[in-house]
C-alpha cells in the first residue's frame, strides 16, 4: 500500500502537534517547491533520503501495445530518483 499525502499530513500533526491544515500546507508548499526546482531542471537532493533528477530521453522507436503498431516516440524529459545510502541500508535490513 502506498502512503498518500493525507497520511504523511496526519502523521506530521501526530508527531509535532501542528493542527492538519497547517501540516497540509507545509507539505504543499515542499512539493511546489520540489516541482518548480525539477520543472527547471534542477535536481533535488535531500540528504539522507535521495536524490530527484530530470533526465532527457532521445526519440526512439516503440510499439503500441494493444494494435502492435510501430511508431515514433518523442523526445522527452522524465524524472528519475536515486536512494542514498542510508535509505537504502534502512531499506535492506
Amino acid at each position: 500500500m502506498a502512503l498518500t499525502k493525507a497520511e504523511i499530513v496526519d502523521s506530521i500533526s501526530d508527531q509535532i502537534g501542528f493542527p492538519k491544515n497547517h501540516s497540509f500546507e507545509i507539505i504543499e508548499i515542499l512539493l511546489e517547491i520540489m516541482k518548480k526546482t525539477l520543472e527547471s531542471g534542477d535536481d533535488v537532493m535531500i540528504s539522507n533520503f535521495g536524490k530527484f533528477c530530470v533526465k532527457e530521453k532521445r526519440e526512439r522507436r516503440g510499439r503500441n501495445p494493444s494494435t502492435g503498431q510501430e511508431m515514433i516516440l518523442k523526445p522527452r524529459k522524465v524524472v528519475t530518483f536515486k536512494c542514498s545510502g542510508t535509505l537504502r541500508e534502512k531499506i535492506n535490513r
